[in-house]
């Protein structure tokens, strides 16, 4: 989507009136994102309850929280979302804006949460955008398979499956959560157990 024949900018998204939708500008093209799902929504939240948590309780020098703008790339501009993001206090090195992006601020830490029937090959290729944009750690929670992906800026990847514990080094040393935490979805009841989510 363009507004008569012109790409649009980082301050034209943002001007744009709240329509209940959910919009990223890719090199100056509007892309409207669906909106989330419940388990979508549930894996985003334990995940990020997880890493906040460990973040406030280590004292860390984090900003966190879910649908993180990034302001990746100018002329023509890209504005990128993440599910969820952890940016460090020494990637500003301006006032932040009361409203707006900052060009060039982008996280150390992503998560895409992938919903069944979202393209595995198109899940790799965004963990690959952020990894181009400067973030440190790319992790890609795939819903359908309850496994989770993580990216590394070294170009190194690691799979998390429902018996392993996730860590995020180097972004969060000493970080560890069970996967099986994440996707185990709904109340237990007596005598179900956790293959029967």
């Amino acid at each position: 989507m363009t507004i008569a024949g012109k790409l649009l900018t980082a301050d034209d998204l943002l001007a744009l009136p709240d329509d209940g939708k959910r919009y990223e500008l890719v090199r100056g093209a509007l892309i409207e994102m669906p909106p989330p799902g419940i388990m979508h929504y549930i894996v985003t939240g334990r995940i990020g309850h997880r890493i906040g948590s460990f973040v406030e309780e280590n004292e860390l020098d984090f900003f966190y929280g879910p649908e993180a703008a990034a302001y990746i790339e100018q002329q023509p501009d890209t504005v990128r979302a993440a599910d969820y993001a952890l940016i460090s206090y020494d990637r500003f090195t301006e006032p932040i804006p009361q409203r707006g992006y900052v060009a060039g601020v982008v996280p150390d830490l992503v998560v895409e949460v992938i919903s069944p029937g979202y393209a595995a090959a198109a899940a790799t290729a965004r963990a690959q955008m952020w990894l181009d944009a400067g973030v440190r750690l790319a992790l890609v929670a795939y819903i359908a398979i309850r496994e989770i992906v993580v990216h590394r800026d070294d170009g190194t990847t690691q799979r998390f499956g429902m018996d392993d514990m996730l860590t995020c080094e180097p972004v969060l040393p000493g970080f560890a959560c069970p996967v099986a935490d994440i996707f185990t979805f709904g109340p237990r009841r007596s005598g179900e157990n956790d293959n029967d989510y």
